[in-house]
């Protein structure tokens, strides 16, 4: 339970899909509610076979790149630190690339935006895949593993309900609301991003 519960947390914390609801109001505004909860069903979807793949084929993609997994840490962390920053000076939009010039393109020109750019990079953004990778790395067996895909199970459930509300959520946080709120969760993304860098520093001395 315990294991599930921090995987579930770091996921639903870097992806932020509070952080995406602004977007998502954005480019499907002039879409009906069923128009609505298709996009945010298929952006989850995809969320969801991004994540599995991360988390499932990510360690070889390392040993065929020749790649650390302490590398990958101290990488991840990085990212991880960057994006926090970045919710917390409320730049989370400008950090992922998405640009009000972008969504207004994307909303003339783009027939399905459920995988670019709401999937990735908005919600599995590089700080979630190399979150995954990692703790594939660092688990062992078949219990663990399962104990993980359902929390990113939960996570992408997570995402559709909260896409699905986001004109709800709008209405009710605000724009200020959810920018406070992503500036709250900004603070758990740079201690996690932290967090990954000294383990990786630490396992770097210990093996010297």
């Amino acid at each position: 339970m315990e294991l599930f519960i921090l995987i579930f947390a770091a996921l639903f914390s870097v992806m932020n899909p509070f952080g995406t609801v602004p977007v998502f109001v954005g480019l499907t505004q002039d879409k009906n509610r069923l128009e609505r909860n298709k996009i945010a069903f298929w952006t989850s979807l995809n969320v969801l076979i991004i994540l599995l793949i991360s988390f499932f084929a990510g360690k070889h993609i390392l040993l065929f790149f020749g790649i650390t997994l302490n590398s990958l840490k101290i990488a991840g962390g990085l990212i991880i630190v960057s994006s926090g920053f970045a919710l917390l000076m409320g730049d989370f939009n400008k950090h992922k690339g998405i640009k009000k010039e972008k969504v207004k393109i994307d909303i003339e020109t783009r027939s399905d935006i459920s995988l670019t750019p709401l999937a990735m990079p908005m919600i599995a953004g590089p700080g979630t895949m190399s979150l995954l990778i990692t703790h594939n790395q660092e688990v062992e067996g078949l219990n663990s593993m399962l104990i993980i895909s359902g929390a990113i199970v939960l996570s992408t459930i997570c995402i559709y309900l909260i896409l699905k509300s986001s004109f709800y959520i709008v209405k009710i946080l605000g724009a200020s609301g959810i920018n406070a709120l992503s500036r709250i969760i900004g603070f758990i993304v740079i201690a996690i991003g932290v967090e990954f860098i000294i383990s990786a520093v630490v396992s770097v001395f210990n093996i010297a």
